[in-house]
Order: C-alpha cells, then structure tokens, then sequence
C-alpha cells in the first residue's frame, strides 16, 4: 500500500474518532448557550432552573419583567449545537477548495494530467462537504430563524459559491476534447475558488444576521475545535482515498489500452 493511501485510512479513522468525539462532547461537555427569555410564574421559573443542568438559567435583572407575578428565565439554543458541525463542514470545504485551486494552477502552468485529475478529484471532495453545509446550515436556519433561508450575505455568497462548485462538473461534461476539458475546467475552478475567500469574509465587510463564533467558552471550544480538526482529516483522507481510486483506474485503463494496442 502506497504512503499516502496509508496516512489517508490513518486519518479517515482518526478523523472519524474525533468527529464522533465531538459529537458526543457538544451534547455532554459543552455549556449550552442561550437566546432570549422566557417569562414564567415563579414557582414554575424555580422549579425549571432547577430541573435544568445548564439550560435554563434565571435571566440577569436587567432582563426581568416589571410584574411581581413573572419571572424572566434564558431559553436554552438547542439549535446552536449544530454550527459544532456545520462550521467544521463548511471550513472543510473550502480547504478542499483551495486543493483544487492550487492543483488547477499547477495544470496550467506544467500541464501534468495527475493535475487535472486532483483538481477535479478536490472538487469532487467540495461538492460533498458543501452538501453537508447547506444541509446542516438550513436546519439551523429553520430552527433559529423560522425560516428554511434567508437571504443574508453569508448564506448568499455561499450558495453562488455552491452553483459554481455544480457548474464546474457540468462543464466538465460539456467538452468532449480531454486537453479543453481539463484546461476550461481549471480555468473555471480557480474562478469558482474567488468566491471562497469572498464567502469567509463577507460578515466581516457588511452587516449580517449570520453569527459568529468568538469568544466560545473552553467548554464549547473543545469539542469545536476537536471537530474542526477531526473534519479537516476526513476532508484530506476522502480526496486521498477517492484520488487513488480514480489513479488505479487510469492505470488500469492505460494498461488496458497497451494490451489491446
């Protein structure tokens, strides 16, 4: 078995571990973060916050109703538990993204089909942790915001990022000469990749409802980060893995063609 055919089944097995770990530690380990308040008969608060490990703390003063009768407490944000996910996939992506970049670049310069074949295989990789990203993306957005989208500029400048990355493998299918194809193709990809750094820094350059992860507490940034680094592994194992599937089928096609030559 090859060097890298090696560390890929090391790192999918390992990133499976910690992505599983991760999991585990956002539903177990992680403070569970709040949204709003709701307001409940003091007896019935009490007894909430007290029946409740870390979900239902009373609100701060500032926060409570002015009637005797009532009492303010924080709503848990269940919802919140997906983005330990959902920004571990959507990093990935765009990592994987910039393989294919990278890889598209060196095709144009040096014009090495295995080039070609990386790029496209990276893209291959993006498509599906860009799946995994809308998916995980829009159960928040139904849970937190009532809503299946909205048309904000993070989620906006992904979804183009999305129908370019679509786009890419339609054009791919288009062109039946193998030298054009590989070359539009490259051409198209490190166009596509534009987006990804745009997409990173939109909430940075105009206002947006999408949130934003800082100043997480150790609890929530553990298994964040255990996730962030588990989902990085599997993004690098699935393109190796599916890189050295295709390469054993070239060479078996090549091998083939020279049999029958």
């Amino acid at each position: 078995m090859k060097t890298s055919l090696k560390w890929a089944v090391v790192l999918a097995a390992l990133g499976g571990i910690l992505t599983t770990l991760a999991f585990v530690g956002a539903f177990t380990y992680a403070r569970m973060q709040t949204n709003g308040t709701v307001n409940l008969p003091p007896a019935v608060a009490r007894q909430v916050i007290a029946d409740s490990k870390n979900g239902f703390p009373l609100a701060p003063p500032a926060q409570q109703p002015s009637s005797p009768n009532l009492l303010a407490v924080q709503k848990p944000w269940f919802s919140q538990k997906i983005f330990f996910f959902h920004v571990p996939l959507a990093v990935a992506s765009l990592l994987v993204f910039t393989i294919a970049a990278i890889f598209s670049v060196l095709f144009l310069v040096k014009r090495k089909k295995s080039y070609d074949t990386r790029s496209r295989i990276a893209m291959e990789a993006t498509l599906v942790f860009i799946i995994g990203t809308m998916i995980s993306g829009d159960l928040w957005t139904r849970a937190s915001w009532g809503v299946w989208w909205e048309w904000e500029p993070r989620l906006t400048t992904y979804a183009i990022m999305t129908l370019l990355v679509i786009a890419y493998f339609v054009l791919r299918n288009s062109v039946e000469d193998e030298e054009r194809r590989a070359v539009y193709a490259a051409v198209f990809s490190i166009f596509a990749w534009v987006d990804a750094p745009v997409t990173f820094l939109i909430t940075r350059i105009l206002p947006s409802t999408h949130p934003t992860l800082t100043g997480l507490e150790t609890s929530n940034l553990i298994p964040f980060m255990v996730g962030m680094a588990g989902m990085c592994m599997l993004g690098f194992a699935i393109y190796e893995l599916r890189f050295n599937e295709v390469h054993l089928h070239e060479r078996l096609d090549a091998l083939k063609d020279d049999l029958e030559g």
